[in-house]
């Protein structure tokens, strides 16, 4: 796999199978998006919780264009959308899996989507409004008790990453897979922009979302033109 370091977050560009076997013995996988990424500067509780993670996905078509024009090296996209439909293929529909939604209404969607793919043992849990300093007693006590193999966190990208580290650091030690992969389970029920596996190949995810919704999306495709500035002050190293 080739290793991306973008201001000590280390990106993997691999195969799934790859991403995957080192995600089975590591702990949190996370995917963050262009925008984001661009505003780590100023984010700084963001930015740790994205160099404390185990494994960043490039998530970002725009960033691998970057990598590939400015780099030179061939990266492969594997956004946190594609990674979630192909890990819901493969893992074990009899591990116990705890969704941490945004609504009601997405813990419901949420879960059937995954008991129509086969898995039996789901709890869905309705996150709470997190503030700056994110403490969640409940969800710990929740996970120590219903001891859960994976944890998919599909609430909004900049909080779910530090909501992850938050539970490596406090839950009781055992062999736990944490997944930030924010929106992506919303593409597949239809809460969210319609994207599918053609969209995300040809890296237009950013373009339905943005037809999709244009006043929420027109500034952070717009803020994604800041990766721009990593590149030339060579914070971007790559590792065969």
């Amino acid at each position: 796999m080739i290793r991306i370091k973008l201001k000590g977050i280390t990106f993997y560009s691999g195969t799934f199978d790859q991403i995957y076997d080192k995600f089975e013995n590591s702990t949190v996988l996370v995917a963050p998006a262009a925008s984001a990424l661009a505003d780590i500067d100023v984010k700084k509780k963001y930015h740790l919780s994205l160099k404390k993670a185990d494994i960043a996905i490039l998530d970002s078509g725009f960033f691998c264009i970057l990598l590939k024009i400015l780099k030179r090296v061939n990266v492969q996209k594997f956004s946190g959308y594609l990674f979630l439909e192909l890990f819901l293929t493969k893992a074990a529909k009899h591990n116990k899996i705890l969704l941490i939604n945004p609504t009601k209404k997405s813990n419901y969607l949420n879960s059937r989507l995954l008991k129509k793919k086969g898995f039996k043992n789901i709890l869905g849990y309705t996150a709470p409004l997190y503030k700056k300093n994110l403490v969640d007693l409940d969800l710990i006590k929740l996970v120590n008790n219903y001891k859960p193999r994976y944890v998919i966190i599909n609430i909004g990208g900049g909080t779910q990453e530090i909501l992850a580290q938050y539970l490596k650091e406090n839950i009781k030690k055992r062999k736990i897979n944490i997944l930030c992969t924010g929106a992506a389970i919303a593409f597949m029920t239809g809460e969210q922009a319609p994207i599918n596996k053609i969209v995300d190949k040809f890296y237009l995810g950013w373009l339905v979302r943005l037809l999709h919704n244009p006043r929420e999306y027109f500034i952070r495709t717009i803020l994604s033109f800041k990766l721009l500035k990593y590149f030339f002050k060579g914070c971007v190293k790559i590792y065969k």
